[in-house]
């Protein structure tokens, strides 16, 4: 099964064609352009440099958040124009189950932290033994020291993900000492890793219609925040 997947869920930007599990390319950005600039000329050109069409593809997968907003709708519409076009399945995976699968085959705690603002993070909670992950907290959008409060029982290394990794470690480590920083090259969503987390779904048969695939925003767009602050 060849699998197209696409991440533009935060900071940076990837795109990766894999084949049963093996990843035959990927292109990764992580620079000052906006993602509509960034990601359909990265799928043409990994297309190009692994002698592969569109057509090929079995199915499509991407990361349907937590997120920046407007990432999320870039890569989503850019996933769902592909595959309603060629009529393929896709699946969708939360961005913090994503960067868990960076530690795939550890027995390890992993939590996922992408910064949204105001001294909040999108976080979650997984536990990887082996090829196992558990998944032990759902994906949700909580201040920094909720998160520290959380955490606070635990006796095990625990390992920050994401790009709100440094913003946790610095605010929480002298009161959580189980906290560790992930190496700065597992920091950020990478689309060959969303292709590993994908592949169990497609082979499960787990898989949804380019018009079904949503996003989880988890929390409103600043605007209609704002509104409500001011109507309160």
């Amino acid at each position: 099964m060849k699998l197209l997947s696409i991440d533009t869920s935060s900071q940076s930007a990837s795109c990766a064609i894999s084949e049963d599990g093996k990843l035959l390319g990927e292109f990764f950005t992580n620079v000052n352009l906006t993602h509509s600039q960034t990601i359909l000329p990265m799928v043409h050109d990994l297309l190009e440099h692994t002698r592969t069409t569109l057509s090929q593809m079995d199915g499509f997968a991407v990361t349907t958040g937590p997120g920046s907003f407007t990432g999320l709708r870039i890569g989503l519409s850019a996933v769902k124009g592909m595959a309603h076009a060629l009529g393929k399945p896709c699946v969708g995976v939360s961005t913090l189950e994503t960067m868990a699968y960076h530690f795939q085959g550890q027995r390890c705690l992993v939590a996922p932290v992408l910064d949204a603002r105001c001294a909040q993070v999108y976080t979650a909670l997984f536990r990887w033994e082996g090829n196992t992950i558990t998944r032990l907290a759902e994906d949700q959008a909580i201040p920094i020291q909720q998160l520290g409060e959380s955490l606070k029982n635990v006796k095990e290394t625990v390992f920050l993900v994401g790009d709100g990794a440094d913003l946790c470690y610095n605010s929480l480590n002298e009161q959580l000492p189980c906290l560790a920083l992930a190496p700065s090259f597992l920091r950020y969503t990478r689309a060959s890793v969303l292709a590993a987390a994908a592949q169990t779904a497609f082979s499960l048969g787990n898989t949804v219609s380019a018009q079904d695939l949503i996003p989880a925003y988890l929390r409103l767009p600043q605007a209609q925040r704002e509104l409500l602050a001011k109507q309160k």
